[in-house]
C-alpha cells in the first residue's frame, strides 16, 4: 500500500525492502487450519481496491493473501520490491538515511518508512523442558504443513483468536485435541453468512452497491466494538458483555465445563474473540481443556501440576506476538547516534502514532499506540500514509531538509493519551498484550471518527522543519 500511495502522489524513486519473499505480511506468515480475520472482508480492504468477490462476511486467510497479491499484481508493486532482503540497520547521516540488509545490500533515501506491521515476531512459550519434546512442534505463524494431523494426538498452547479458530479446525481431524489454557476468553458468536454469486454480482456491477455496504460495515464496527471499547461505561461495551455470557451460557451444556471457561475480567479487556465454532469443538468427546497449568514439556508430552502426563505426538505454540517489536530488531539511529531501541525500552511511543523525536524524514505505519486493538488495520495504514505524505510535501517543495517532531509535541500527545486509557475497558484488570511494561494500553484510546480528523491534516506547529 505505502508503494502505491507513493506511486499516487507523484513519486518515483521508491525502493522497498521485504524480508520475506513475497507479498501479505502476517497473511504470508499465518496459513495456519482454520486462519481468518475478525475484520469484515469489506472493511479489511484498501479503499482504492475494493473487492466485489470475498466470500463471506469474514473471509478466510489464503482469500486475504491472494487479494492483497492481485492489488500487487494490478499496481505492479513488485517492480520496487527487493524481496528477501530484511533491512538491519538504518542509519541517519548527513541528512538522509543510510540503510543496509542483512544480504549486505546498502542503500540511501531521503525519507525512511517503517510499514513493518505488528504480528511478526512471533512470542514462544517460556517453559522447562521445551526443546525435549520429540514430536513435531512449532508456532501457528511457522506451521509446518509436512506434519500430518490426521489421527494423532495433538496439544494447542495458548487460548487467543488463532487458537480459538485452530482449535474448531483441527477438532475433527485429531484422535486427541488438547488446549491448554491458562486464562480464558470472552467469545462472541460470529454471524459469518457467504455472499452468495447474485450480491457478488451485483457488487461487480454497481460498485456504488458495494460501496454502500461497506460504509454500513464500517457504520457498525464502529459503534458496536471500536468506539465500545474506549469507554468502560458505554452501553454498546454493555451489550458486548450480555452477548458474550449468553454465547457461554447457551452454548456450553456442561456447567463444570462452561465455568473453566468462563473470564473473570470484562468483556473486550482482551482482545475480543468471535468465533461460533469453537463452544462446539472443545465439547466434543475428542477434545480436552486442560487448566491445571503447565509443569513443563516431556520427550513424550506435556506434565502438568496435577501430575498428569498429557500424550502427544503435535505441540502446537499459539501464543502470539512481540507486538512491542514495530521495525525492531532493525536497530535505527536518528540524530547525534540516538538508538530507537533505547529511546522506545518497553514502552514504544510516537507522536500520533506516525513520528518520533530526533528521528528526522522517519515516518511510522501502525506504529505505536495505533488503533491496532479496535480498528481495521488496512485504514489505519492508508490514513497515517496520507498524514505522513503531506509532511513529506514539505520536503519536496524544498520548504525544509529535515521534518521531525518536536519532543514537547510528542510528549504532550503521550500524556494526553495515557489519560484518555483511563476510561478504556483495557485497564479493568487484565493481562493482555494491549498493556506496555507501564501498564498503559499501546492502543489509540478514543473514537475512530477522532483518529480519521486528526489524520486529515498535519498540525505542522508540532514539527520542527530545517
Amino acid at each position: 500500500m505505502s508503494v502505491i500511495a507513493l506511486e499516487r502522489a507523484g513519486y518515483r524513486n521508491i525502493a522497498l525492502y521485504e524480508k520475506a519473499e513475497g507479498f501479505g505480511g502476517t497473511w504470508r506468515f499465518n496459513t495456519y487450519p482454520g486462519v481468518g480475520c475478525d475484520v469484515p472482508s469489506h472493511v479489511y480492504s484498501y479503499s482504492f481496491a475494493p473487492n466485489p468477490d470475498w466470500s463471506r462476511v469474514f473471509s478466510p486467510g489464503n482469500e486475504i493473501l491472494a487479494y492483497i497479491e492481485q492489488v500487487a499484481e494490478r499496481y505492479r508493486v513488485a517492480e520496487r520490491v527487493h524481496f528477501g532482503e530484511e533491512v538491519t540497520r538504518c542509519t541517519y547521516e548527513n541528512k538522509r538515511w543510510e540503510i543496509e540488509t542483512a544480504r549486505g545490500r546498502r542503500d540511501r533515501a531521503d525519507v525512511l518508512i517503517a510499514a513493518s506491521g505488528v504480528t511478526h515476531h512471533p512470542r514462544l512459550p517460556e517453559l522447562k523442558g521445551i526443546e525435549s519434546f520429540e514430536g513435531a512442534a512449532f508456532h501457528t505463524a511457522r506451521w509446518d504443513h509436512n506434519v500430518a494431523l490426521d489421527g494423532k494426538r495433538i496439544g494447542v498452547i495458548g487460548t487467543g483468536s488463532t487458537a480459538v479458530q485452530l482449535v474448531a479446525a483441527l477438532q475433527p481431524r485429531a484422535q486427541q485435541l488438547s488446549l491448554f489454557q491458562r486464562t480464558p476468553q470472552w467469545i462472541m458468536p460470529q454471524d459469518n453468512q457467504p455472499y452468495d454469486d447474485a450480491t457478488r454480482a451485483g457488487f461487480r456491477d454497481q460498485p456504488e452497491l458495494m460501496q454502500k455496504h461497506r460504509e454500513h460495515l464500517f457504520k457498525r464496527f464502529a459503534m458496536n466494538f471500536s468506539d465500545a471499547v474506549i469507554d468502560v461505561n458505554s452501553p454498546g461495551l454493555q451489550v458486548i458483555e450480555q452477548v458474550s455470557r449468553t454465547h457461554l451460557e447457551s452454548a456450553v451444556s456442561d456447567p463444570v465445563l462452561r465455568e473453566k471457561l468462563r473470564p473473570n475480567y470484562r468483556a473486550a479487556c482482551k482482545r475480543l474473540i468471535i468465533s461460533s465454532q469453537f463452544y462446539p469443538a472443545i465439547q466434543q468427546p475428542n477434545a480436552e481443556l486442560v487448566v491445571e497449568g503447565i509443569e513443563r514439556v516431556e520427550p513424550n508430552g506435556i506434565r502438568t501440576r496435577d501430575g498428569r502426563l498429557h500424550e502427544l505426538d503435535v505441540l502446537v505454540y499459539a501464543t502470539g506476538f512481540r507486538t512491542d517489536q514495530f521495525i525492531r530488531p532493525t536497530e535505527v539511529r536518528g540524530r547525534s547516534g540516538v538508538r530507537l531501541d533505547e529511546v522506545w525500552g518497553g514502552s514504544p511511543t510516537a507522536y500520533l502514532s506516525v513520528a518520533v523525536p530526533d528521528f528526522p524524514n522517519f515516518f511510522l505505519l501502525n506504529g505505536p499506540s495505533s488503533p491496532v486493538g479496535n480498528f481495521s488495520l488496512i485504514e489505519v495504514a492508508e490514513l497515517q500514509m496520507r498524514y505522513a505524505l503531506q509532511l513529506v510535501e514539505k520536503l519536496r517543495t524544498g520548504e525544509c531538509d529535515e521534518i521531525c517532531v518536536s519532543g514537547p509535541a510528542a510528549d504532550s500527545f503521550e500524556a494526553e493519551r495515557v489519560e484518555a486509557t483511563k476510561s478504556t475497558v483495557w485497564v479493568t484488570g487484565c493481562k493482555s498484550w494491549y498493556l506496555d511494561d507501564r501498564g498503559v494500553p499501546a492502543s489509540w484510546p478514543w473514537s475512530l471518527e477522532r483518529f480519521r480528523s486528526v489524520m486529515e491534516a498535519p498540525d505542522f506547529s508540532a514539527f520542527e522543519l530545517r
